[in-house]
C-alpha cells in the first residue's frame, strides 16, 4: 500500500507498506490512518508515537537506510535514513531495540535530516 509522508520541513514523501514482510503490524497501520503526531530525531532516525499497539513481529536489530519500522515499546514509527548512536559502525544504521520493519521511503530518505524535534508529522493514504 503506497502512502504520503508529511512533514512541512520535507513535504510529500511518497513510502510503501510492505504486507508480506509484516501482515498483523501493517494491517493495524492501515487501520489508524491518518496517523499525525510530532516528530522526534535519535541520529540519522525520525519517529514519533502512533495509536497502533502491536507486538514485535519479525524483529530486526539491523535495518537499512529508507526503511520504515514499528517500535513496539514506543509504539512509534521510525523512518530510518542513516546511523543511530546505537550504531556499531558508519554504514549500521540499528534502531534502539529491535523493530519490526513495515515498509520503505520510495525517495531519498536522507531529506528527513531537515525534521526536527517536535514538528509535525503525518502518515496518510495516498
Amino acid at each position: 500500500m503506497e502512502i504520503v509522508i508529511f512533514s512541512p520541513k520535507v513535504g510529500k514523501v511518497r513510502a510503501i507498506l510492505e504486507g508480506e514482510k509484516a501482515p498483523r503490524t501493517v494491517s493495524a497501520i492501515q487501520k489508524a490512518l491518518p496517523i499525525r503526531s510530532e516528530a522526534n530525531r535519535w541520529g540519522k532516525e525520525v519517529y514519533f508515537s502512533t495509536p497502533v499497539v502491536v507486538e514485535l513481529e519479525k524483529g530486526a536489530e539491523v535495518v537499512e537506510k529508507g526503511d520504515i519500522g514499528y517500535w513496539p515499546p514506543g509504539r512509534a514509527l521510525c523512518i530510518f535514513f542513516g546511523p543511530t548512536p546505537s550504531s556499531r559502525h558508519p554504514q549500521e544504521i540499528r534502531p534502539a531495540s529491535p523493530v519490526t520493519v513495515v515498509g520503505r521511503v520510495l525517495e531519498d530518505p536522507e531529506i528527513f535530516d531537515r525534521v526536527q524535534d517536535g514538528d509535525p508529522i503525518e502518515i496518510l493514504p495516498a
